[in-house]
């Protein structure tokens, strides 16, 4: 089966350790930083030398799965009507010291890849790659079947995009967990305790179900009513 072409919007430690990981395993990879493609070109061509260092217009119109590892707070920069049916994953999380004290989003019982979701509507968003530093996702990537592999949890994905989304966490080195609708993608961002997991997937799966029966998820919950 043909892999499908990746186009990464950031091209920061995340973003580069993500392209060194999918160009391993044969995508073609666009990777694009802000701004023109020669600030970021010679850094590429070093750091990921089997990706293209491109735009983010070239990336999303030629990429068929775009992955999201840009600061959160430019989502409004990024160029959607070249994502229109696209399966979009994003890796954004919510950092004061980079996005500013104005949280993403001001209503907690929203998650943030709701309001990502919302802007780019049309995409087919997910919340995926996250919960992992971008050091433990280059450490941690092993080949399926190996001892102690480590899990990527997601949230979100109809049945048409999941098995696409399944197998892309699955070539990049880890196993997938499914934890269910895009607004359980909350349980993975800053705040919660599995912000940081590096587990297994029988481990990550009892994070979640433990969290879940805990008084500060129990309230998590609550908060939320009516999102989770």
């Amino acid at each position: 089966m043909t892999k499908p072409v990746l186009g990464i919007l950031g091209a920061g430690k995340f973003g580069t350790a993500l392209a060194r990981l999918a160009t391993a395993a044969d995508y073609k990879v666009y990777i694009a930083g802000s701004g023109a493609v020669d600030r970021i070109a010679l850094s590429i061509e070093v750091l990921v030398p089997k990706a293209t260092a491109s735009t983010a217009l070239e990336a999303t119109a030629k990429a068929d799965v775009v992955i999201l590892a840009l600061p959160l707070g430019k989502y409004q920069t990024i160029p959607k009507a070249n994502l229109k049916g696209k399966l979009v994953l994003d890796a954004m999380n919510y950092w004061w010291e980079v996005d500013g004290l104005t949280r993403i989003p001001e209503d907690l019982r929203h998650s943030s890849t709701e309001i990502v979701a919302q802007f780019l509507n049309g995409s087919h968003v997910v919340k995926a790659l996250n919960h992992m530093g971008y050091h433990d996702v280059e450490l941690e990537s092993k080949a399926k079947g190996e001892p102690l592999r480590k899990a990527i949890a997601f949230a979100g994905a109809d049945d048409q995009h999941k098995a696409t989304l399944q197998k892309l966490i699955d070539d990049l080195g880890f196993d997938a967990l499914d934890i269910g609708p895009l607004k359980n993608g909350v349980k993975l961002e800053p705040g919660s305790p599995l912000f940081g997991a590096n587990l297994t997937k029988q481990q990550l799966q009892q994070a979640i179900d433990d969290f879940e029966q805990s008084e500060f998820g129990i309230a998590v919950l609550k908060a939320r009513a009516g999102k989770l």
